[in-house]
């Protein structure tokens, strides 16, 4: 079998040009080619993993099915590829130097200094190597997280240095995504930025291969000349990333630009073979096209940034296409919802989502957008926290247990519906103390959700959280008509939650959104959204009558 390919995706000028995105698109269209690829991030930060991180400091964290707890451009590679990702796929300078600083003490280094170069290089390029060596992949692209010329980059560019050489022309390559800024003073488009940015690769010894210039105009001729000539690269591998309406635009658009052909030219593969994009192209005109319109109400405490709840997002454009209708999610901060305003807030909206999140802040919000749900038959999904708010709602406000709530919440709550797990009591490590990836869930036969899973009794969910359903009051609910419609069959964990009397009411204690791709939107969005279509329209007809 051929060796693995390597394609490295480094980034200049500012942060958040969307390195991921042009990663994605581009495994997208080689493995569109029939070649197989996946996507690996490398994050400069310090920190072992995002699990710890806050959301409004680096957006979402994102769960594999290995529960490794991981960025959010994880997600992305998944959504874009349908093809699911590990702790490999995700290395952070934290991980790095644990792993260095554990063979240290185990004496691995047999008493030599321990230095940046060769060892904490050798451990990242190991890593980088990790799913080449597998055998599983055709071309293994990674993308490296900051800017260029940021102090935590530089082990990672040498490493990409060092491989570079020791793969040989025609193994690896390098994408270099950079910024072409337009001064409106000046009406015009400016290179100058990029070309510093190149040169400061070049300082660590690294020559970009491809250039792709993220602008909000159109780059002329006479500007890809001159940039071709100034940063020493070929004139097709100027490749211009113009804003788009959607990023599931981008992978067409970045073939238009011939990424995808240069890219295998320059890892002397063949591209015979067209990339096969019906049904990317199909998704695309439904999501673009839809034949009606909803809103639903995204309650959440980190609403602020649109990054904290991405792969919710995600899931709605997802859903959206294959029901055929435009989603608009209206963000709603848990923590501005009063007793006084909240149906103010609610109104207009056909459905409503309570967020995940942790602690208590903003939870009296969410668990007041659940009672109006119920209450008002409007179509429901509750995830992780939120379906614990759904828990906590119906035992304070049906079962009229005074004062329910979860332990996380209120240690010495008179009713703690939802607590810790008996192991977990004494646990005061935050880290890796959750219930984390996949985990096997029975669906209750006859159930709303075994209808949505059309019909499947066993299911697997990515999970991350740290509090359950306490079963203590798991036959008073059902006696009051909240179920238990999917059970851990190892655990005895409630997983599932729905009200039978209402028109569409589901909690679910895992997170059904990390699972949700373009090829296969998730069931359970699927299920969501159209209920919230059919909740519209009755609405309609009703006041139409």
């Amino acid at each position: 079998m051929a060796a693995t390919k390597y394609v490295f995706v480094t980034g200049g000028v500012s942060s958040s040009l969307g390195k991921g995105i042009i990663a994605a698109s581009l495994a997208k269209l080689l493995q569109a080619r029939g070649y197989k690829t996946t996507i690996q991030k490398l994050d400069p930060y310090i920190n072992v993993d995002p699990g710890t991180l806050n959301p409004y400091e680096h957006g979402e964290c994102y769960v594999t099915d290995d529960g490794a707890e991981t960025d959010l451009d994880l997600g992305h590679y998944e959504r874009f590829l349908n093809v699911k990702t590990s702790q490999a796929n995700n290395v952070t300078t934290g991980r790095i130097y644990q792993s260095v600083i554990e063979k240290e003490r185990r004496g691995e280094f047999l008493g030599k200094t321990v230095q940046v170069i060769p060892h904490i290089t050798n451990e990242i390029k190991e890593r980088i190597q990790l799913l080449g060596k597998t055998g599983d992949y055709d071309i293994v692209i990674t993308e490296i997280g900051g800017t260029v010329g940021d102090i935590e980059s530089l082990p990672y560019i040498e490493s990409v240095r060092q491989l570079l050489w020791e793969l040989g022309d025609n193994n690896a390559i390098v994408v270099h995504l950079t910024l072409v800024p337009f001064l409106s003073a000046a009406g015009e488009l400016k290179t100058k930025p990029t070309q510093h940015s190149v040169k400061t690769l070049m300082e660590s010894g690294i020559q970009a291969d491809i250039l792709v210039c993220r602008t909000e105009h159109e780059l002329s001729d006479e500007i890809k000349e001159k940039l071709a000539l100034f940063c020493n690269v070929k004139r097709e591998a100027v490749i211009q990333s113009i804003d788009a309406s959607t990023i599931y635009d981008v992978p067409v658009m970045m073939h238009e630009e011939g990424l995808d052909t240069v890219a295998l030219k320059k890892l002397a593969l063949p591209d015979d073979t067209p990339p096969d994009l019906t049904q990317w192209n199909e998704f695309l005109d439904r999501h673009k096209h839809p034949k009606s319109e909803v809103t639903v109400g995204l309650i959440g405490k980190y609403v602020e940034l649109q990054d904290s709840y991405k792969s919710i997002l995600e899931s709605f454009i997802h859903a959206g296409a294959i029901n055929e209708v435009k989603v608009y999610v209206r963000s709603i901060h848990s923590e501005h919802i009063t007793h006084a305003n909240f149906e103010q807030k609610m109104k207009g909206l056909d459905g409503i989502l309570v967020a995940p999140g942790f602690g208590e802040r903003g939870i009296e919000g969410k668990i007041k957008a659940v009672r109006y749900a119920r209450e008002n038959e409007i179509p429901f999904l509750g995830i992780c926290l939120g379906m614990q708010m759904a828990v906590i709602e119906f035992g304070r406000n049906v079962l009229g247990l005074k004062g329910a709530n979860s332990t996380e919440m209120d240690e010495n709550t008179p009713h703690p519906v939802i607590s810790l797990m008996e192991e977990q009591k004494h646990i005061t490590n935050k880290g890796g103390t959750m219930r984390l990836g996949a985990w096997a869930c029975d669906l209750k036969e006859g159930s709303l959700v075994h209808k949505v899973y059309h019909g499947a009794i066993h299911i697997s969910e990515r999970h991350r959280h740290r509090y359950e359903f306490n079963n203590a009051y798991k036959e008073q609910f059902e006696k009051a008509g909240l179920i238990a419609s999917g059970i851990n069959s190892d655990t005895q964990l409630v997983e599932i939650i729905e009200l039978p009397d209402h028109p569409w009411f589901i909690g679910v204690q895992y997170h059904p959104e990390y699972r949700s791709t373009v090829a296969n939107p998730h069931p359970l969005f699927v299920g969501f959204v159209k209920a919230v279509q059919l909740h519209k329209k009755q609405q309609t007809n009703a006041s139409l009558a």
